[in-house]
């Protein structure tokens, strides 16, 4: 029966209660890391996302671009697990970056199931044009942070990251 009670106890009833507020966020400390996660993120997407259109493409084109850049190009699934972009909308990403002769698919010849996808000279003279562009665009906020900064947030990060990531895909 005491874990019956204590469950109850702890469950929240979201749209009652707010769970950072001050009665739960002695129950719940991690809540102002999540809070500050995700308006790290939004502020962020505030400043890099303009730049990235300003430069011609959505973000998810940027990243399917700068992955492909300095390649021979990727498998679809080697592309989607390097990119910020889920799989479900790579597909469509790829084919209105192939629209605007950015990238092309190549079907292999050891393999016709499947197709790599490639920049194409215009593509690559994009990726040659906005990578770096965009590079010095960040440099100048992250240029705000010392080498001991940098190396504190990528390691907290790296941990966080890894207490919600499957144990299959750890090895990654």
């Amino acid at each position: 029966m005491m874990m019956t009670e204590r469950a109850e106890d702890l469950a929240v009833d979201h749209s009652t209660r707010d769970l950072t507020d001050s009665k739960q966020g002695h129950r719940f400390p991690f809540m102002a890391v999540l809070r500050e996660l995700v308006r790290t993120y939004q502020a962020f997407c505030i400043v890099d996302e303009p730049h990235i259109r300003s430069l011609g493409l959505t973000s998810p084109q940027f990243d399917v671009i700068c992955t492909l850049g300095n390649t021979e190009g990727m498998m679809m699934h080697e592309l989607a697990a390097k990119t910020l972009v889920t799989k479900g909308t790579l597909t469509g990403i790829v084919d209105r970056l192939e629209a605007k002769g950015l990238v092309r698919r190549e079907v292999p010849p050891n393999n016709r199931r499947c197709f790599i996808v490639k920049l194409t000279q215009e593509g690559d003279r994009v990726f040659q044009r906005v990578f770096p562009e965009h590079m010095m665009f960040l440099k100048e906020r992250f240029d705000q942070l010392n080498e001991a900064d940098l190396a504190g947030i990528t390691s907290a990060l790296q941990k966080l990251r890894s207490i919600f990531q499957p144990i299959d895909a750890a090895q990654d």
